[in-house]
């Protein structure tokens, strides 16, 4: 089992060259090494991305840290690690995906094996349900940046989320 990762530790191993938060998401996007047009299943990826129902949305997050579970016709299904607010929560889920690992390399060769029946029969599916939403690929606005299963425990302390929250409207009665 890895050891934990510190917030500060993750951020340092982001190179250190941003200073705010989209700076970081930039850079992240702009890693072409790791760019690719699809999101292979068992691979965990960084994407920008524009909800089709935003305007009906309580909440969305444009810069998903996600884990493709399974295809749909134009999109996936997905794990959104960013929607476990509890670092603690995200170490254990991760961890216990790890278990389905392809190899112990755990490198860019390493995926895990996943789908939403796996999901289900997993102990910590009560913790994994709020991550799963679903992802149009018209909607995806970057490339998807692959994130190796060695480097899962640093991603998922940073605070690169980019949530989306609608106001409530009023119910008070003008005057």
């Amino acid at each position: 089992m890895a050891p934990i990762v510190s917030r500060e530790q993750a951020n340092d191993w982001f190179i250190g060259k941003a200073k705010t938060l989209e700076g970081i998401r930039e850079n992240i996007l702009h890693s072409t090494e790791r760019a690719t047009s699809h999101a292979a299943l068992g691979r965990m990826y960084f994407f920008r991305y524009d909800p089709k129902y935003k305007d009906v949305l309580p909440i969305y997050d444009r810069f998903p840290l996600v884990l493709p579970i399974e295809r749909y016709k134009g999109g996936f299904l997905g794990m959104n690690i960013h929607y476990l607010h509890n670092m603690g929560y995200r170490k254990k889920l991760l961890d216990q995906l790890k278990e389905t690992a392809t190899n112990l390399k755990y490198d860019e060769t390493t995926r895990v094996k996943m789908s939403y029946t796996i999901l289900k029969s997993m102990t910590l599916m009560k913790l994994a349900k709020p991550t799963i939403h679903r992802y149009l690929m018209d909607h995806v606005r970057s490339r998807f940046i692959e994130i190796h299963m060695d480097e899962w425990d640093k991603v998922a302390v940073l605070k690169v989320q980019d949530f989306v929250t609608k106001k409530k409207k009023s119910n008070a009665y003008a005057n």
